[in-house]
C-alpha cells in the first residue's frame, strides 16, 4: 500500500475514534453515501439505465448536451 494511503487511513481512523458514539451511525451513512456517489456503476447497469432513459424519451438534443459546461 502506498504511503499516502496509509496516512489517509490513519487520519480517517483518528476522526472515527474522535467521533462521539451516538454519531457513528450518521457518520457511517455519510461515508457509505460518499463511496456510492463516487464509485462507477458496472457497465451493464449504466447501459440498462441509459437504455431505459432512451426508451422513455428522457434525452436531450445533442446541441444541448454541453450547454452547462463552462468553456474557459
Amino acid at each position: 500500500m502506498a504511503q499516502y494511503q496509509v496516512i489517509y487511513r490513519e487520519q480517517l481512523y483518528q476522526e472515527i475514534e474522535a467521533t462521539p458514539e451516538e454519531y457513528l451511525p450518521a457518520l457511517l451513512n455519510i461515508v457509505r453515501s460518499y463511496r456510492q456517489s463516487v464509485a462507477l456503476n458496472p457497465a451493464e447497469e449504466s447501459f440498462q439505465q441509459g437504455w431505459q432513459e432512451a426508451m422513455q424519451d428522457n434525452t436531450l438534443p445533442l446541441s444541448e448536451l454541453w450547454d452547462d459546461v463552462d468553456a474557459e
